[in-house]
This record gives structure tokens, C-alpha cells and sequence, in this order.
């Protein structure tokens, strides 16, 4: 696939990307969807199913298990810990 305003293969882009960050692009997409997912389960304010809406996942139960490859924890127990707890990090510490 072509990047036609960039004239740049993805391939190419990717990496590129990967040997600056360190990681591929769709893991930092992931991990930005799940620090936003962190912020959504924070507020307790809409259930798990609208949050995996809001993040473009197919099901609650993806959203739950990549929650839990990077956290090591469920989304459940993350909002159990509360805003002070060090599992949280703002979105600004990973850019």
C-alpha cells in the first residue's frame, strides 16, 4: 500500500517507525488506544462496551484481553485501583 500524499511505501514508513520507537506502528496505535481506554474505565462513567465502541475494537472482550497484555491487569480490576494508583500513566508519558 502506497501513502500517496507521503510517496512513501508503509513498509518503508513502518520501518522507519519501528527503528525510531523501538516498537511497530499498530503496538504504539495499541497502547495509545489502551491509555485512552484507561482514561474512558477511569471515569466509570460508560460500560465496557461503549468504550471498545468508542475505540474502533470489534468486542469488549478484545478490548479486555489487550487491557490485559500490556496492564497485567482486567479493566475491571484497573478501575478498582483508583486515579492514584501508578498503573495509570497519562498519555503524555508515552509520546
Amino acid at each position: 500500500m502506497r501513502w500517496p500524499y507521503l510517496e512513501k511505501d508503509y513498509h518503508y514508513l513502518s520501518h522507519l517507525f519501528s527503528a525510531s520507537e523501538g516498537l511497530t506502528i499498530e503496538k504504539f496505535i495499541i497502547r495509545q488506544k489502551v491509555e485512552r481506554a484507561k482514561e474512558l474505565i477511569g471515569y466509570g462513567e460508560l460500560p465496557m462496551a461503549e468504550v471498545a465502541q468508542q475505540l474502533g475494537y470489534s468486542s469488549p472482550a478484545h478490548l479486555s484481553r489487550q487491557f490485559r497484555q500490556l496492564t497485567g491487569l482486567t479493566p475491571t480490576e484497573f478501575q478498582r485501583l483508583g486515579p492514584a494508583s501508578p498503573a495509570r500513566r497519562s498519555l503524555d508519558s508515552l509520546i
